[in-house]
């Protein structure tokens, strides 16, 4: 949680900094969630998508979570709020791999399960042009980790003798720029109701490290790399305003797309292999509830 203490404190330090007309803040300070699902996930095999093992049968389930969080903002004027978002989940995700073992033709099948966690978290400067349109420009942090004991799938006894006693472990965080732009419609007919829509992108340059250990012979094998991921966030909600609570209760959808790749010689080494490329993604329901005051 580190990121999330580094990312507040840089947040609270713009805004006192920031110059402002006004005497006056306006604050809003709430919850943000996403109930989110993730397809191509970042911890599958870099083995199983080479050219060369292309005929085995493996795929990973994964089931959808709920990653939540504060959010913050703060309005200097009438055209410029700093806005202050982050969020954690962990995702259950099962990983099916076949191994022939004993008789050719005979493959055996087993199940490894473990957890990811994920951290996404924003700091955002917003410029409205007009009524109904804003730019926004600022940086983005979204990182990724797990370590799983494969003695405690449930599966194990069937599982390959090599594998049992090995941990693996991923671990990869990312920082960079990124940058869009918001619209906000008023619903006709309905007082304090509106449709907000944002499209941004991001570039980060992340440090990875993967890999396996083995807890009965003291063996590691690890690999560090640096790579970039280019990426897109794509929301539409609908939020409504309760004046009487100064209250926005706002629920709609998100989805957000990620390609990674690798610089490093290990990269190379993937796109040789036809594996130095990854896609990823996470989509689903949002829903934020925050709470306005000033502070004169």
């Amino acid at each position: 949680m580190k990121i999330a203490k580094l990312f507040l404190s840089l947040f609270l330090l713009v805004s006192v900094l920031m110059p402002i007309k006004a005497f006056s803040l306006d604050i809003t300070a709430g919850v943000s969630t996403w109930y989110a699902n993730q397809y191509q996930p970042y911890t599958k095999d870099i083995y199983h998508k080479t050219p060369a093992n292309s005929g085995r049968y493996d795929s990973t389930k994964n089931k959808p979570n709920l990653l939540y969080g504060p959010a913050l903002s703060v309005r200097f004027s009438e055209d410029f709020n700093l806005t202050f978002v982050f969020l954690y989940g962990k995702f259950k995700l099962t990983e099916v791999d076949e191994h022939e073992i004993g008789f050719p033709g005979h493959p055996d099948y087993y199940d490894i399960n473990y957890s990811l966690k994920r951290m996404d978290s924003d700091i955002v400067l917003n410029y409205r042009i007009i009524d109904y349109f804003k730019i926004f420009a600022g940086v983005k942090y979204l990182s990724f980790s797990t370590k799983h004991n494969f003695d405690s799938s449930p599966f194990a006894p069937t599982m390959l003798y090599e594998l049992r006693g090995m941990v693996y472990e991923l671990d990869r965080s990312g920082i960079g720029p990124g940058l869009g732009f918001s619209i906000i419609l008023p619903i006709p007919l309905f007082d304090n109701l509106f449709l907000i829509s944002n499209i941004s992108v991001f570039y980060l340059w992340v440090e990875e490290k993967k890999g396996y250990f083995d807890s009965g012979a003291g063996d590691e094998l690890f690999v560090k790399t640096k790579c970039k991921d280019y990426g897109m966030n794509l929301t539409m909600s609908f939020a409504y305003y309760i004046a009487p609570i100064s209250t926005t209760i706002s629920v709609g959808g998100r989805g957000q797309f990620v390609r990674t790749k690798y610089d490093s010689e290990y990269g190379q080494h993937l796109h040789r292999q036809g594996a130095g490329e990854n896609t990823s993604g996470f989509y689903g329901v949002t829903l934020t509830a925050t709470y306005s005051f000033s502070l004169n």
